[in-house]
């Protein structure tokens, strides 16, 4: 007992420590939500207008993270890019949710021929190359950011009718549905108050990783000039535009950066958190 009791004391120490970070992941989330959120009132000037001369000043107290090449504030400008890349990333997954969840559904709870037909036609979408495809959707349709989201919003609802199916499936072979349907409980009914229920953790999982997934993909496009075009606020466009000015004015390239970075690492230790806050309740 006393050679155990240490090893047990310093085994729930460190679970402590590990369901603080967890914690500490999620409310970060919910910070870089808020600061999307309010974004136009925490910027402190406009992001499309010049604000000072001459033009690329270094940090400052009028200027936070400085000003760009034609005298734009920084930090209003990475304010409005996470605002932009953020909320149109749980733009794109509530669309991949609606869509993909709702065919997943279907197909789990259904079975046998509707299940197949629905699966090959996941199966076409996910054949295709996602980035190539979103490239040539963007590419035809034009530079835009509605047909940025458009584009990843065609490759990326298949994941989740993967994810829904499979949860849907093992929970319909359950004993406790297999009685319902022996008692004539309908799909319909089945479909909502037994399986959603079962699915909505793994979903929200998934989310919560893939708004990281998704501003890396939006700003890729950015980027390569697909989004929207200037003198819009967007991360990975305003990136690409200062990357000229990396090795002197380093600010007005890191900083749009560095933002689409940290919010990819708040996304992914945030879906770890969700995920093992279900498994500890379960």
């Amino acid at each position: 007992m006393t050679t155990l009791a240490p090893a047990l004391s310093k085994r729930g120490a460190i679970q402590s420590i590990r369901w603080d970070r967890h914690k500490i992941a999620v409310l970060a989330l919910a910070a870089v939500t808020l600061v999307a959120l309010l974004a136009p009132v925490l910027a402190p000037y406009n992001p499309l207008v010049p604000v000072d001369q001459p033009f690329m000043v270094p940090f400052g107290a009028a200027h936070l993270l400085g000003t760009d090449s034609v005298g734009r504030d920084v930090l209003s400008r990475v304010l409005y890019g996470v605002r932009s890349s953020w909320l149109s990333a749980i733009a794109v997954i509530s669309f991949g949710v609606l869509l993909g969840g709702t065919i997943g559904m279907i197909a789990g709870v259904s079975g046998s021929k509707i299940d197949s037909i629905l699966m090959r036609i996941t199966d076409g979408f996910l054949a295709f190359p996602g980035p190539v495809l979103a490239i040539a959707v963007v590419a035809s349709l034009g530079a835009s950011l509605l047909h940025t989201l458009i584009a990843v919003a065609i490759v990326w609802w298949p994941f989740y009718a993967r994810i829904v199916r499979a949860e849907a499936r093992a929970i319909m072979s359950r004993p406790h549905i297999e009685a319902a349907k022996t008692f004539g409980v309908g799909y319909f009914r089945l479909a909502l108050r037994h399986v959603l229920p079962g699915v909505v953790p793994a979903v929200i999982v998934t989310a919560s990783l893939d708004v990281g997934n998704l501003v890396i993909a939006l700003s890729g496009l950015s980027f390569l000039g697909l989004g929207a075009p200037a003198p819009s606020p967007e991360l990975g466009a305003m990136a690409a535009r200062n990357l000229q000015y990396l090795l002197q004015q380093w600010w007005v390239c890191v900083m749009p950066a560095l933002a689409i970075a940290v919010m990819a690492i708040i996304s992914n230790f945030a879906g770890d958190a969700l995920r093992d806050f279900g498994s500890r309740g379960q």
